[in-house]
Protein backbone atom coordinates (compact mmCIF):
# COMPACT_ATOMS: atom_id res chain seq x y z
CA UNK A 1 0.00 0.00 0.00
CA UNK A 2 1.07 3.18 -0.90
CA UNK A 3 1.96 5.29 2.12
CA UNK A 4 -0.19 8.55 0.81
CA UNK A 5 -3.46 6.14 0.57
CA UNK A 6 -2.95 4.93 4.40
CA UNK A 7 -5.59 6.17 6.34
CA UNK A 8 -6.37 5.99 10.45
CA UNK A 9 -10.18 5.95 12.61
CA UNK A 10 -10.72 8.86 14.82
CA UNK A 11 -10.22 6.64 17.09
CA UNK A 12 -6.89 5.18 16.50
CA UNK A 13 -5.50 8.83 15.53
CA UNK A 14 -6.56 9.47 19.39
CA UNK A 15 -4.91 6.77 20.50
CA UNK A 16 -1.49 6.94 18.61
CA UNK A 17 -1.39 10.87 19.93
CA UNK A 18 -2.25 10.06 23.76
CA UNK A 19 -0.29 7.13 23.96
CA UNK A 20 2.81 9.54 22.45
CA UNK A 21 2.18 12.24 24.67
CA UNK A 22 1.69 10.12 27.84
CA UNK A 23 4.92 8.11 27.15
CA UNK A 24 7.11 11.28 26.64
CA UNK A 25 5.93 13.39 29.77
CA UNK A 26 6.91 10.25 31.43
CA UNK A 27 10.66 10.72 30.11
CA UNK A 28 10.70 7.71 27.80
CA UNK A 29 13.19 8.10 24.95
CA UNK A 30 11.16 8.80 21.23
CA UNK A 31 12.36 4.75 19.97
CA UNK A 32 11.43 3.17 22.95
CA UNK A 33 7.63 5.01 23.05
CA UNK A 34 7.36 3.75 18.94
CA UNK A 35 8.97 0.21 19.82
CA UNK A 36 6.25 -0.26 22.67
CA UNK A 37 3.35 1.18 20.87
CA UNK A 38 4.29 -1.62 17.39
CA UNK A 39 3.63 -4.66 20.32
CA UNK A 40 0.40 -4.09 19.81
CA UNK A 41 -0.55 -2.35 16.29
CA UNK A 42 -2.39 -3.78 13.47
CA UNK A 43 -2.69 -2.85 10.00
CA UNK A 44 -2.35 1.10 9.05
CA UNK A 45 -1.12 2.23 12.29
CA UNK A 46 1.54 -0.29 12.59
CA UNK A 47 2.50 0.90 9.30
CA UNK A 48 2.57 4.51 10.11
CA UNK A 49 4.84 3.19 13.58
CA UNK A 50 7.34 1.15 10.97
CA UNK A 51 8.02 4.07 9.06
CA UNK A 52 8.32 6.21 11.79
CA UNK A 53 10.77 3.88 13.26
CA UNK A 54 12.96 3.78 10.47
CA UNK A 55 12.70 7.75 10.01
CA UNK A 56 13.83 8.29 13.55
CA UNK A 57 16.37 5.58 13.34
CA UNK A 58 17.82 7.57 10.85
CA UNK A 59 17.74 10.91 12.10
CA UNK A 60 14.58 12.42 10.74
CA UNK A 61 11.76 14.49 12.16
CA UNK A 62 8.56 13.34 13.68
CA UNK A 63 7.11 15.56 11.58
CA UNK A 64 8.63 14.18 8.75
CA UNK A 65 7.20 11.13 8.89
CA UNK A 66 3.68 12.18 9.58
CA UNK A 67 4.07 13.99 6.24
CA UNK A 68 4.47 10.76 4.45
CA UNK A 69 0.76 10.31 5.68
CA UNK A 70 -1.22 13.06 4.02
CA UNK A 71 -4.56 11.14 4.54
CA UNK A 72 -4.05 10.55 8.37
CA UNK A 73 -2.11 14.19 9.32
CA UNK A 74 -3.55 17.23 7.25
CA UNK A 75 -0.85 20.33 6.61
CA UNK A 76 -1.98 22.03 10.04
CA UNK A 77 -1.08 19.31 12.30
CA UNK A 78 2.45 18.54 10.80
CA UNK A 79 2.89 22.05 11.15
CA UNK A 80 2.01 22.37 14.63
CA UNK A 81 4.40 19.13 15.27
CA UNK A 82 7.31 20.65 13.21
CA UNK A 83 6.98 23.73 15.69
CA UNK A 84 6.61 22.06 18.59
CA UNK A 85 9.80 19.67 17.59
CA UNK A 86 11.90 23.24 17.06
CA UNK A 87 10.62 24.15 20.55
CA UNK A 88 10.70 21.50 22.50
CA UNK A 89 7.09 21.43 23.55
CA UNK A 90 6.44 17.83 21.82
CA UNK A 91 4.64 16.38 24.64
CA UNK A 92 2.59 19.34 25.04
CA UNK A 93 1.64 19.70 21.72
CA UNK A 94 0.18 16.31 21.47
CA UNK A 95 -1.96 16.94 24.38
CA UNK A 96 -3.43 20.08 22.87
CA UNK A 97 -4.11 17.49 19.45
CA UNK A 98 -5.58 14.78 21.00
CA UNK A 99 -8.40 17.40 22.55
CA UNK A 100 -8.75 19.10 19.25
CA UNK A 101 -8.98 15.78 17.14
CA UNK A 102 -11.72 14.82 20.05
CA UNK A 103 -13.45 18.05 19.44
CA UNK A 104 -13.44 17.73 15.82
CA UNK A 105 -14.87 14.67 16.41
CA UNK A 106 -17.82 15.64 18.31
CA UNK A 107 -18.06 17.99 16.27
CA UNK A 108 -18.49 15.60 13.03
CA UNK A 109 -20.68 13.72 14.98
CA UNK A 110 -23.04 16.62 15.47
CA UNK A 111 -23.31 17.06 11.48
CA UNK A 112 -23.69 13.38 10.96
CA UNK A 113 -26.11 12.92 13.15
CA UNK A 114 -28.35 15.90 11.57
CA UNK A 115 -27.68 14.53 8.10
CA UNK A 116 -29.25 10.86 9.29
CA UNK A 117 -33.18 11.27 9.53
CA UNK A 118 -33.41 13.50 6.36
CA UNK A 119 -31.05 10.35 4.81
CA UNK A 120 -33.09 7.70 5.87
CA UNK A 121 -36.07 9.02 4.16
CA UNK A 122 -34.56 9.54 1.24
CA UNK A 123 -33.25 5.33 1.38
CA UNK A 124 -36.93 4.78 2.35
CA UNK A 125 -38.77 6.56 -0.55
CA UNK A 126 -36.37 5.36 -2.75
CA UNK A 127 -37.18 1.88 -2.03
CA UNK A 128 -41.21 2.70 -2.04
CA UNK A 129 -40.74 4.06 -5.06
CA UNK A 130 -38.97 1.61 -6.88
CA UNK A 131 -41.15 -1.09 -5.34
CA UNK A 132 -44.05 0.50 -6.81
CA UNK A 133 -42.51 1.18 -10.47
CA UNK A 134 -40.94 -2.43 -10.67
CA UNK A 135 -44.38 -4.52 -8.64
CA UNK A 136 -47.44 -2.25 -8.51
CA UNK A 137 -47.58 -0.51 -11.85
CA UNK A 138 -47.05 -3.30 -14.38
CA UNK A 139 -49.88 -5.48 -12.88
CA UNK A 140 -51.90 -2.24 -12.61
CA UNK A 141 -51.14 -1.19 -16.18
CA UNK A 142 -52.33 -4.98 -17.39
CA UNK A 143 -55.19 -4.55 -16.16
CA UNK A 144 -55.91 -0.91 -17.62
CA UNK A 145 -54.40 -2.16 -20.70
CA UNK A 146 -57.16 -5.08 -21.10
CA UNK A 147 -60.01 -2.89 -20.40
CA UNK A 148 -58.86 -0.38 -22.44
CA UNK A 149 -59.21 2.63 -20.42
CA UNK A 150 -58.42 5.69 -21.16
CA UNK A 151 -55.26 7.43 -18.82
CA UNK A 152 -54.64 10.53 -17.88
CA UNK A 153 -50.98 11.96 -18.27
CA UNK A 154 -49.69 11.27 -15.10
CA UNK A 155 -50.78 7.14 -15.10
CA UNK A 156 -49.49 7.21 -18.46
CA UNK A 157 -46.05 8.77 -17.11
CA UNK A 158 -45.58 6.12 -14.55
CA UNK A 159 -46.24 3.64 -16.55
CA UNK A 160 -44.27 4.13 -19.17
CA UNK A 161 -40.87 4.83 -16.82
CA UNK A 162 -41.96 1.30 -15.39
CA UNK A 163 -41.82 -0.26 -18.53
CA UNK A 164 -38.72 0.96 -19.69
CA UNK A 165 -37.24 0.07 -16.23
CA UNK A 166 -38.55 -3.87 -16.55
CA UNK A 167 -37.52 -3.65 -20.20
CA UNK A 168 -33.59 -2.22 -19.83
CA UNK A 169 -32.96 -3.25 -16.59
CA UNK A 170 -29.16 -3.38 -16.90
CA UNK A 171 -29.32 0.33 -18.67
CA UNK A 172 -31.78 1.22 -15.27
CA UNK A 173 -29.08 -0.77 -13.04
CA UNK A 174 -25.97 1.13 -14.43
CA UNK A 175 -27.80 4.37 -14.64
CA UNK A 176 -28.47 3.86 -10.70
CA UNK A 177 -25.33 2.94 -10.08
CA UNK A 178 -23.69 5.75 -12.04
CA UNK A 179 -25.86 8.73 -10.25
CA UNK A 180 -24.78 6.99 -6.69
CA UNK A 181 -21.19 6.83 -8.04
CA UNK A 182 -20.70 10.73 -9.49
CA UNK A 183 -22.79 11.58 -5.76
CA UNK A 184 -19.84 9.75 -3.90
CA UNK A 185 -17.52 10.82 -6.24
CA UNK A 186 -18.59 15.12 -5.84
CA UNK A 187 -18.41 14.15 -2.32
CA UNK A 188 -14.83 12.85 -1.91
CA UNK A 189 -13.08 14.53 -4.67
CA UNK A 190 -15.34 17.82 -5.79
CA UNK A 191 -17.37 18.41 -2.02
CA UNK A 192 -16.71 22.28 -3.20
CA UNK A 193 -19.30 22.06 -5.62
CA UNK A 194 -21.66 20.51 -3.54
CA UNK A 195 -21.02 23.07 -0.96
CA UNK A 196 -21.65 25.27 -3.60
CA UNK A 197 -24.81 23.59 -4.66
CA UNK A 198 -25.95 23.68 -0.99
CA UNK A 199 -25.06 27.40 -0.33
CA UNK A 200 -27.93 28.28 -2.19
CA UNK A 201 -30.59 27.28 0.59
CA UNK A 202 -30.64 30.24 2.77
CA UNK A 203 -30.50 28.00 6.13
CA UNK A 204 -28.00 25.88 4.88
CA UNK A 205 -25.91 28.82 3.84
CA UNK A 206 -25.65 30.23 7.40
CA UNK A 207 -24.85 27.17 8.73
CA UNK A 208 -22.04 25.93 6.12
CA UNK A 209 -20.89 29.14 6.90
CA UNK A 210 -20.39 29.26 10.82
CA UNK A 211 -18.99 25.34 10.25
CA UNK A 212 -15.70 26.48 8.66
CA UNK A 213 -15.47 29.73 11.16
CA UNK A 214 -15.57 26.92 13.68
CA UNK A 215 -12.65 24.98 11.60
CA UNK A 216 -10.86 28.39 10.49
CA UNK A 217 -11.04 29.64 14.29
CA UNK A 218 -9.80 25.72 16.21
CA UNK A 219 -6.86 25.86 13.20
CA UNK A 220 -5.67 29.26 13.82
CA UNK A 221 -5.54 28.51 17.49
CA UNK A 222 -3.43 25.42 17.48
CA UNK A 223 -1.10 27.07 14.52
CA UNK A 224 -0.91 30.78 16.87
CA UNK A 225 -0.28 28.30 20.09
CA UNK A 226 2.49 26.17 18.90
CA UNK A 227 4.35 29.65 17.71
CA UNK A 228 3.25 29.61 13.86
CA UNK A 229 3.74 33.13 12.48
CA UNK A 230 0.51 34.70 11.74
CA UNK A 231 1.01 35.04 7.90
CA UNK A 232 1.96 31.15 7.69
CA UNK A 233 -1.11 30.13 10.51
CA UNK A 234 -3.45 31.87 8.21
CA UNK A 235 -2.20 30.43 4.53
CA UNK A 236 -2.33 27.16 6.41
CA UNK A 237 -6.21 28.11 7.87
CA UNK A 238 -7.56 28.66 4.91
CA UNK A 239 -6.96 25.11 3.71
CA UNK A 240 -9.44 24.09 6.12
CA UNK A 241 -12.23 26.16 4.81
CA UNK A 242 -14.68 25.21 2.04
CA UNK A 243 -16.57 28.17 1.39
CA UNK A 244 -14.67 30.33 -1.79
CA UNK A 245 -15.77 33.46 -0.30
CA UNK A 246 -14.13 32.84 3.08
CA UNK A 247 -10.91 31.87 1.51
CA UNK A 248 -11.12 35.24 0.03
CA UNK A 249 -11.58 37.02 2.93
CA UNK A 250 -8.70 34.65 4.45
CA UNK A 251 -6.34 35.51 1.66
CA UNK A 252 -7.03 39.76 2.24
CA UNK A 253 -6.59 39.47 6.10
CA UNK A 254 -3.11 37.23 4.87
CA UNK A 255 -2.22 40.41 2.63
CA UNK A 256 -2.95 42.98 5.04
CA UNK A 257 -1.36 41.43 8.15
CA UNK A 258 2.21 41.34 5.45
CA UNK A 259 1.27 45.31 4.81
CA UNK A 260 1.67 45.75 8.63
CA UNK A 261 -1.96 45.67 9.41
CA UNK A 262 -4.22 43.95 12.11
CA UNK A 263 -6.14 40.42 11.74
CA UNK A 264 -9.17 42.09 12.85
CA UNK A 265 -9.05 45.00 10.29
CA UNK A 266 -9.01 42.62 7.30
CA UNK A 267 -12.29 41.45 9.26
CA UNK A 268 -13.93 44.22 9.32
CA UNK A 269 -13.19 44.88 5.52
CA UNK A 270 -15.65 41.67 5.68
CA UNK A 271 -18.55 42.97 7.92
CA UNK A 272 -21.16 41.33 5.16
CA UNK A 273 -19.50 37.78 6.06
CA UNK A 274 -17.91 38.12 9.63
CA UNK A 275 -19.79 38.53 12.52
CA UNK A 276 -19.52 41.83 14.50
CA UNK A 277 -18.91 39.42 17.41
CA UNK A 278 -15.79 37.64 15.73
CA UNK A 279 -14.31 41.06 14.74
CA UNK A 280 -14.78 42.24 18.38
CA UNK A 281 -13.23 39.40 20.00
CA UNK A 282 -10.51 39.40 17.60
CA UNK A 283 -9.66 42.73 18.48
CA UNK A 284 -9.67 42.50 22.09
CA UNK A 285 -7.28 39.25 21.61
CA UNK A 286 -4.85 41.70 19.68
CA UNK A 287 -5.10 44.44 22.45
CA UNK A 288 -4.16 42.06 24.71
CA UNK A 289 -1.31 40.13 22.98
CA UNK A 290 -3.99 36.99 23.42
CA UNK A 291 -4.81 36.27 19.87
CA UNK A 292 -4.52 32.91 20.11
CA UNK A 293 -6.61 32.56 22.90
CA UNK A 294 -9.13 34.93 21.46
CA UNK A 295 -9.27 32.07 18.21
CA UNK A 296 -10.11 29.21 21.10
CA UNK A 297 -12.90 31.69 22.78
CA UNK A 298 -14.44 31.95 18.90
CA UNK A 299 -14.07 28.62 18.26
CA UNK A 300 -15.53 27.38 21.28
CA UNK A 301 -18.87 29.84 20.82
CA UNK A 302 -19.28 29.67 17.01
CA UNK A 303 -18.93 25.66 17.62
CA UNK A 304 -22.13 26.64 19.98
CA UNK A 305 -23.62 28.27 17.33
CA UNK A 306 -23.39 25.37 15.13
CA UNK A 307 -25.01 22.94 17.33
CA UNK A 308 -28.21 25.50 18.38
CA UNK A 309 -28.67 25.77 14.02
CA UNK A 310 -28.16 22.05 13.80
CA UNK A 311 -31.01 21.41 15.79
CA UNK A 312 -33.17 24.00 14.38
CA UNK A 313 -32.30 22.95 11.01
CA UNK A 314 -33.17 19.37 11.65
CA UNK A 315 -36.58 20.40 13.46
CA UNK A 316 -37.32 22.26 10.20
CA UNK A 317 -36.36 19.74 8.08
CA UNK A 318 -38.51 16.76 9.57
CA UNK A 319 -41.61 17.96 8.30
CA UNK A 320 -40.61 19.79 5.21
CA UNK A 321 -39.32 15.50 4.33
CA UNK A 322 -42.38 14.38 5.61
CA UNK A 323 -44.46 16.60 3.41
CA UNK A 324 -42.28 16.20 0.42
CA UNK A 325 -42.70 13.20 0.30
CA UNK A 326 -45.79 12.64 1.31
CA UNK A 327 -47.17 14.78 -1.64
CA UNK A 328 -44.88 12.79 -4.22
CA UNK A 329 -45.97 8.79 -2.78
CA UNK A 330 -49.82 10.60 -2.65
CA UNK A 331 -49.63 12.19 -6.25
CA UNK A 332 -48.69 8.66 -7.42
CA UNK A 333 -50.89 6.96 -5.75
CA UNK A 334 -53.43 9.53 -7.35
CA UNK A 335 -52.42 8.85 -10.50
CA UNK A 336 -52.79 5.12 -10.05
CA UNK A 337 -56.14 5.44 -8.42
CA UNK A 338 -58.12 8.32 -10.68
CA UNK A 339 -58.10 5.27 -13.75
CA UNK A 340 -59.69 3.48 -11.46
CA UNK A 341 -62.34 5.65 -9.89
CA UNK A 342 -62.97 7.10 -13.55
CA UNK A 343 -63.67 3.28 -14.52
CA UNK A 344 -65.85 2.48 -11.57
CA UNK A 345 -68.14 5.78 -12.29
CA UNK A 346 -68.72 4.65 -15.82
CA UNK A 347 -69.52 1.22 -14.66
CA UNK A 348 -72.21 2.56 -12.03
CA UNK A 349 -73.42 4.68 -14.78
CA UNK A 350 -74.15 1.79 -16.81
Amino acid sequence: MKLENVTLSTNEKISLISNFSTMLSAGIPILEVVDSLLDGAKNSQKKVLEVLRDDISQGQHIYASFAKFPKVFDKVTIQIIKASEEAGTLEVTLKDLREDIKKQAEFADKIKSALVYPLFIIVVFTGVLLLMLTFVIPRIATVFLKLKVDLPLPTRVLINISNFILEYKAVSLLGFVLVVTLLIFLYKKKRGILIDMLSALPVVNDLIKQIDLTKFSRSLYLLLNAGIPITSALELSEETISRKDLRRVIAHCKEMVVGGKKLSEGFRDAKHIIPNILIKMTEAGERSGSLDRAMQDISEYVDYQVSTRLKTVTALIEPIMLVFVGLLIGGMMLAIIAPIYSLITQITAR
